[in-house]
């Protein structure tokens, strides 16, 4: 009988090679997620940080603008303008804005706030007077009463009062729209007592600021300036 040789078969050679190629696919996939990961918080962390810095630039510019009209001194010294004449006129003032105040009495009938034909003449020195010295500068009318009445009532008068200032303004003293705003106090700041007859004509009045101060005049704060 013929001898068979019988061989002891061989161990497959391609496993590890197979395993090895997994392996490696393996790691490719998770160093690919890794830098994903890396550019959407790249990406995420830069637009937190323009926002950030646009809301920063925001909030700065709008206290800009309030703090240049919180900063008005309403008891100011007076100041002597060469170009206001008129003894209704009461100007105040410093080096950076000036703040010409009129009785209502002069520009108003009682209870009205329609401005008064007389009045013009007060108004057009005081246009030309901001022209002159305060040409690019804003301007805030503000209106005030008395404490005769409601407190609402007080306001809105003082509201309609100011309006009526600021469109004579914008219409004939050639002062841009969008330069000037209002600001309705009513009754809140009296000047005099509210016992007397005088006090209460001294708290009736309105009072127009112009300055050299930067920003948008017409911006609306708490307080109700518009």
């Amino acid at each position: 009988m013929a001898d068979l040789d019988v061989q002891p078969k061989k161990k497959s050679s391609i496993l590890p090679w197979v395993l090895l190629g997994l392996g490696v696919l393996a790691l490719l996939i998770f160093l690919a997620r890794g830098c994903n990961n890396d550019d959407a918080n790249n990406v995420a962390a830069t637009t937190d940080s323009a926002t950030s810095t646009v809301s920063n630039t925001a909030n700065n510019t709008a206290g800009a603008i309030r703090d240049w009209w919180d900063d008005v001194d309403f008891n100011a010294p007076a100041a002597k303008y060469d170009e206001v004449t008129n003894k209704d006129i009461d100007v105040r003032g410093n080096d950076r804005y000036g703040i010409y105040s009129v009785n209502e009495t002069v520009l108003f009938d009682e209870g009205k706030s329609t401005i008064r034909s007389q009045a013009e003449a007060n108004l057009k020195q005081i246009a030309a007077s901001i022209g002159k010295r305060y040409g690019s500068g804003n301007v805030r009318v503000y209106g005030h009463t008395d404490a005769t009445g409601s407190a609402g009532a007080n306001k809105e008068l003082a509201e309609q009062r100011a309006e009526a200032v600021r469109a004579w303004l914008v219409k004939n003293g050639n002062v841009t729209e969008g330069r000037v705003s209002v600001h309705p106090v009513g009754e809140s700041q009296p000047v005099a007592s509210n016992a007397t007859e005088q006090g209460r004509q001294q708290n009736r009045r309105v009072e127009i600021v112009a300055g050299s101060g930067s920003g948008n005049a017409a911006t609306t704060d708490s307080a109700g300036a518009r």
